[in-house]
C-alpha cells in the first residue's frame, strides 16, 4: 500500500507537468476556447474509446453513478473553457498562477464533500491568499477578465477533483474519462447548435469553426491524445490512493511547470510586473505552509488512532 501510494504521487508529478504544457498548448492553438476545448473533449473521447474497446472493459454503470458522472463532465467543460479562455485574454502566467487558489477551495468544500469540520488555519490561510489576489488584481489592471476567469476555472477544478475523488473508488478510470469527457462534448455541442440557430453565421458551426490549420491540427492531437486521454485517465487511476486535498496540493506545482516553460517558449511575453510574482509567491507558499499543517495533523492523529 505504502508503495502504491508512492508511486501514484510520482506518477501525478509528471502528469502534473503534462499539464503546465497544456496551458502551453492552448497559447499556441490559435483556435478561441470554445472550439478548442470542443475540439480537445471529442477527439480524447475517442482515444478512451479506443482504449476501452482494446482492454474489454464494461461501460455499463449504475444509473446513480452515471449522473454523477455526467455532471462532473459538465463541469470539466466549464473548467477547460474558463482555463482556455483566461489564456487567451491573458496569458499563460496569470491563468496558472491563480489556478493554485483551487486548493483553498477544495479546502473549503472538503467539509461539504466528506462532512468534515473547517479548520480554522483553512480560513486563516484563505484569508492571506486573498491577500495575495489583492496584490495581483493592484499590478496587473489589463489582466482582470483573465484572472477572474483563472479563479473560477481553479474554483471548477476543485469541485471536478472532489467528485472524481469518489468515483475513482467505485469505477474504472478510463470508463470514468470517457463518460465525463463525452457528456462535455455533448453540453458544448448543444451551446453551439443553440448559438447556430439563433445568430447564423456569426456562431456556433460556422465555416469558420471548422477551419483548422495544419499547426492546430497537431497541437489539438497532442493535447487531446497525451494532454488529455492519457492524463485524464491516469490522474483519476491515481485518486485511488491519493486524497482529494493530496491531488490539488500537488496541482499547484502545474504554474511553475508551465510558467517555466511559458519563460522558455514565448520569452518576453510571459514577463510580468513585480507586484504579479509577489501576489503569487503570497499564494504557492501558503498554500504549501497549509499542506504540510494538514499533513502534520494527519500523522498526529493516526498516531493516536494507533495508541
Amino acid at each position: 500500500m505504502p508503495n502504491d501510494k508512492l508511486r501514484s504521487y510520482l506518477h501525478f508529478h509528471v502528469i502534473v507537468f503534462i499539464w503546465g504544457f497544456t496551458a502551453i498548448l492552448g497559447a499556441l492553438i490559435s483556435l478561441d476556447a470554445v472550439p478548442l476545448v470542443w475540439y480537445r473533449m471529442l477527439m480524447a473521447s475517442v482515444f478512451i474509446l479506443l482504449w476501452i474497446k482494446w482492454k474489454k472493459k464494461k461501460l455499463r454503470l449504475a444509473p446513480k453513478r452515471v449522473l454523477v458522472m455526467l455532471i462532473a463532465g459538465v463541469v470539466i467543460a466549464l473548467h477547460w473553457l474558463t482555463f482556455f479562455g483566461a489564456i487567451k485574454v491573458s496569458n499563460v502566467s496569470i491563468t496558472l498562477a491563480l489556478l493554485s487558489t483551487g486548493a483553498f477551495f477544495t479546502s473549503f468544500l472538503e467539509p461539504i464533500f466528506y462532512k468534515r469540520k473547517v479548520i480554522w488555519y483553512e480560513i486563516l490561510f484563505g484569508l492571506i491568499v486573498m491577500v495575495g489576489l489583492y496584490v495581483i488584481f493592484r499590478v496587473e489592471t489589463e489582466y482582470v477578465l483573465g484572472i477572474l476567469l483563472a479563479l473560477v476555472s481553479a474554483f471548477l477544478s476543485a469541485v471536478f477533483s472532489l467528485i472524481n475523488g469518489k468515483l475513482a473508488k467505485q469505477e474504472d478510470a478510463s470508463v470514468i474519462s470517457f463518460y465525463e469527457l463525452l457528456t462535455g462534448t455533448g453540453a458544448i455541442t448543444v451551446y453551439l447548435l443553440i448559438l447556430t440557430y439563433f445568430a447564423g453565421g456569426n456562431g456556433g458551426f460556422s465555416a469558420d469553426f471548422f477551419s483548422v490549420s495544419a499547426a492546430d491540427w497537431g497541437y489539438l492531437l497532442i493535447l487531446a491524445s497525451v494532454c488529455t486521454a492519457y492524463a485524464f485517465i491516469a490522474s483519476v487511476a491515481v485518486m485511488r490512493h491519493l486524497s482529494p486535498y493530496t491531488i490539488m496540493l500537488t496541482i499547484n506545482l502545474e504554474p511553475v511547470y508551465g510558467i517555466l516553460l511559458a519563460f522558455w517558449i514565448f520569452g518576453s511575453e510571459e514577463k510580468m510586473a513585480p507586484g504579479f510574482y509577489y501576489g503569487a509567491v503570497i499564494i504557492l507558499t501558503t498554500v504549501i505552509l497549509n499542506g504540510f499543517l494538514k499533513t502534520k495533523r494527519k500523522i498526529r492523529r493516526q498516531r493516536k488512532a494507533n495508541f
